[in-house]
């Protein structure tokens, strides 16, 4: 008890003034730590997921169009006076397996030559934590930037399915038809990565692509 006429705190009132003080200044300056590290942690969680998509939206893409040939419509289909020639530009790896790495070509001319340029080969791999896209023959460019983003994981599976076609033949007198096969083929792609500055922001990217060039082989008069 404060005797009369004495103002101000006793030193035992200021050290626990000061101790009280320290407390809330250490909590508040845990929590804004806190705060700041999840916002930080969110970032590179929405960079690596932005990353990883536009990546796979640009493979899907490119994968998508595998097998285009400017003549499918005039030296593709089959007719009673001539059987259809096989598209150039049909293979696709792999047709069995999962890979991490896929060759594809389709046609870039403006007036077609039946034949695979070096600009109509196209390809994706990964390489030393970068997703690498083949464009023309030889020529290999990093789509991703592996100081930011560590590609650890690329996945291609081909899932192939074989239709017969309706054996709707029009053959000359005493000719046996055959049917021509329709291989429909779909290319499940996978894509996992890693932040290059917080290894324990990982995230993965499926996608599922149909390739509008079915490929045909078979048919015709025998």
């Amino acid at each position: 008890m404060r005797r009369g006429g004495e103002l101000g705190f006793s030193i035992i009132e200021l050290m626990v003034g000061i101790t009280l003080a320290l407390m809330i200044a250490a909590a508040a300056t845990l929590l804004l730590g806190s705060s700041v590290s999840e916002n930080r942690r969110l970032l590179i969680e929405a960079r690596l997921t932005q990353d990883l998509r536009s990546a796979s939206d640009l493979v899907a893409r490119q994968t998508r169009r595998a097998g285009h040939w400017g003549a499918a419509a005039t030296l593709g289909l089959w007719s009673a006076s001539a059987n259809a020639l096989p598209n150039p530009y049909a293979a696709l790896t792999l047709d069995a397996a999962a890979s991490d790495t896929i060759a594809l070509r389709y046609s870039q001319d403006a007036t077609e030559n039946n034949a695979v340029d070096g600009n109509e080969q196209v390809g994706f791999r990964l390489r030393n934590g970068a997703l690498e896209a083949q464009l023309g023959e030889r020529n290999w460019q990093a789509l991703t930037d592996s100081s930011t983003l560590v590609v650890t994981q690329l996945r291609f599976e081909p899932r192939v399915q074989s239709v017969a076609l309706e054996p709707v033949c029009v053959c000359f007198a005493g000719a046996s038809c055959t049917a021509p096969q329709a291989r429909i083929r779909s290319v499940d792609i996978e894509i996992s990565g890693r932040a290059a500055n917080d290894a324990s922001v990982q995230r993965t990217v499926r996608s599922t692509v149909r390739l509008r060039n079915d490929a045909i082989s078979g048919g015709g008069c025998a």
